[in-house]
This record gives C-alpha cells, sequence and structure tokens, in this order.
C-alpha cells in the first residue's frame, strides 16, 4: 500500500466527519458530488449504512491532513468491484490521485476495478486514461424546468394511485422494484436495509412517494424526492430541486402507458411544493427512457462515466 494511505471497514466516526468534510470542500470546488448517495449513506451511518461486508474505504493523509478518500464496493462480483474517489480541493495537481487511483487497484486486485467520475469533469477522464481506465458506462443527469406546464396524468380505467405507507409497503415494492431493475447493476439489488437507510433520511417524504395498483396489487411507482440547499441546484437561488427519483413499472405493465402517467404524477406533484427545475438520471444506454423523458420536456444537463481498468 502506497504510504499515508489506509484500509479499514465502515468509517469510524471521527474518521466519517472528516470524508464529510472533504466531501463538501469538493462539491463547493466542482459544482458536483464526488460520491454516490449510496456511498454517502455507508459513512454517515457506518456499520448500519448497508452495502457489502467487505466493501473498503482508504484514506489519504498528507501532512496530517485528510487529502483523499476512496470507497470499494465488492457487491458485482463478476463486474469487479466498482468505487469511487476524492481528492481535496486543496492538495490536487500533486499526483495524489493517481496515487490513490493505483492504491484501489491494488485493493481491488486481482479483479479489475470500475470508478464512477461524477460530472465527467476533465480532470477525471485525464486522471483515467493515466492511470489506464476505459470508460465503459455513462449516466446522464437531465432536467426540466417546473415553470412549464404539465399534461395531466393519464392511467389504465382499473388503476388507482396511493401514497406509500411506511412499516406497511415496504415488501410489495421491493418486489416490483426487483423485477422492474432485474438487469439494473444498482437498483435492482436494493434490499430492505437499502430502503430503511433511506426511510431515515431528513429528505423521505411519503406524500412524495406514489403507488399504482391494480387489483389490489402493486404494478409501478414513483418515489420523488426534493432536495434542499444543493450547490448549483435550481433555478431560483435557492438550492431547492426535484428529482424523479426511482420510477419502476412491473414487467407485465410495460407498454400500458402507466411509466408515462406515474411520471406525471410526480412531476405534477413537485410541482405543486413550488420547485423551480427538477432533475433525474438515467444510463445512456436506455433510449426507451430518454425518449419518455425527452417527450416530457426533459434536456441532458451533465453526466457521469463509468471507467474500466482492464
Amino acid at each position: 500500500m502506497t504510504p499515508g494511505i489506509t484500509v479499514t471497514g465502515p468509517l469510524p466516526a471521527a474518521a466519517a466527519a472528516a470524508v464529510l468534510d472533504l466531501v463538501s470542500a469538493a462539491t463547493g470546488t466542482d459544482s458536483v458530488a464526488p460520491l454516490s448517495e449510496h456511498t454517502l449513506l455507508r459513512i454517515r451511518y457506518g456499520g448500519d449504512g448497508g452495502g457489502h461486508p467487505q466493501a473498503r474505504d482508504l484514506l489519504l493523509h498528507r501532512d496530517g491532513e485528510l487529502a483523499g478518500y476512496a470507497h470499494l464496493d465488492p457487491s458485482e462480483p463478476a463486474g469487479g468491484p466498482s468505487g469511487e474517489l476524492v481528492i481535496h480541493p486543496a492538495h490536487r495537481r500533486r499526483g495524489l490521485g493517481l496515487a490513490l487511483t493505483r492504491a484501489a487497484l491494488a485493493e481491488a486486485a486481482p479483479r479489475p476495478l470500475r470508478l464512477w467520475a461524477h460530472g465527467d469533469l476533465p480532470a477525471a477522464s485525464a486522471l483515467a486514461h493515466r492511470a489506464g481506465f476505459a470508460r465503459s458506462r455513462a449516466l446522464w443527469t437531465m432536467r426540466r424546468s417546473l415553470h412549464e406546464p404539465l399534461d395531466a396524468p393519464r392511467f389504465p380505467a382499473d388503476v388507482t394511485l396511493r401514497t406509500f405507507t411506511a412499516g406497511a409497503d415496504e415488501q410489495a415494492w421491493l418486489e416490483v422494484n426487483r423485477r422492474a431493475f432485474a438487469s439494473h447493476p444498482e437498483q435492482g439489488a436494493w434490499t430492505a436495509a437499502d430502503l430503511a437507510l433511506r426511510e431515515r433520511e431528513p429528505w423521505f417524504d411519503p406524500a412524495g412517494f406514489f403507488l399504482a395498483e391494480r387489483a389490489g396489487r402493486l404494478a409501478g411507482f414513483h418515489w420523488t424526492k426534493i432536495h434542499r440547499d444543493q450547490p448549483g441546484a435550481g433555478t431560483d437561488g435557492t438550492g431547492a430541486i426535484g428529482e424523479v427519483y426511482v420510477v419502476g413499472v412491473d414487467p407485465g405493465e410495460q407498454g400500458t402507458g402507466l411509466g408515462r402517467a406515474l411520471t406525471l404524477a410526480g412531476l405534477r406533484y413537485l410541482q405543486s411544493r413550488g420547485l423551480p427545475e427538477v432533475m433525474l438520471y438515467v444510463d445512456e444506454d436506455n433510449p426507451a427512457a430518454i425518449r419518455l423523458y425527452e417527450s416530457l420536456g426533459f434536456t441532458r444537463w451533465h453526466t457521469d462515466v463509468m471507467y474500466r481498468h482492464p
């Protein structure tokens, strides 16, 4: 292991606080968060944060300060571990990003490593190329103004819409989520613990979590999210923005228009909350979903890129 870099499992409280401070500094400089929600939950909640028991955190210290952080998640054995890393803005341009990347490669060996670069920043692309990584996947962020009108959702005649009830709907939701995202490397793998963590978050609000039922069975859902005080979020200067957090439809319901109706129901809810704008994430290689979102007025904002080392 490179000198100055230590590897641990769930982070102790003091280390977690230092990492969150580092993340805040990088977000302020880059205008994009360097870590995913999944990783941030694990940092904040430690051993209760879910994730794979063999997940690893790499801490890079320089001159007694935390200068860099990387997280490795081995939950996809077939594809190799995936990870994320960030260098504190005050410690950049000193080769620390390459040192931390090589340490992550050594920790993942002999399996191939995949690293996310959020925002597709030029420095991240240059680092990936220098370390021998190649682009393998892209996740778009799309946005839409909520000041523009929205169509009324049109549900099939025998479908009813209600909101999520915490403590009662978790299992049914997990089952439909698993079927809807069976081929998705992250969303389809959610467990009860993953769902429970998000129910603990300050932003969680069942009033914005919509369930569509047919004959008493869950047919699809739209879970919305509201971000507050986010750098660069929204168009009104408040840092507030809505999110199409997860939209899912049971495979047997595909082609019925249910996905579009659920998306519109959630968008109109976010609009009713006075939010100026809404965002979502979608895989670049999902043209059907992109066409749906473009038809609803969304446009591409920026891109997260996954790089893979052979």
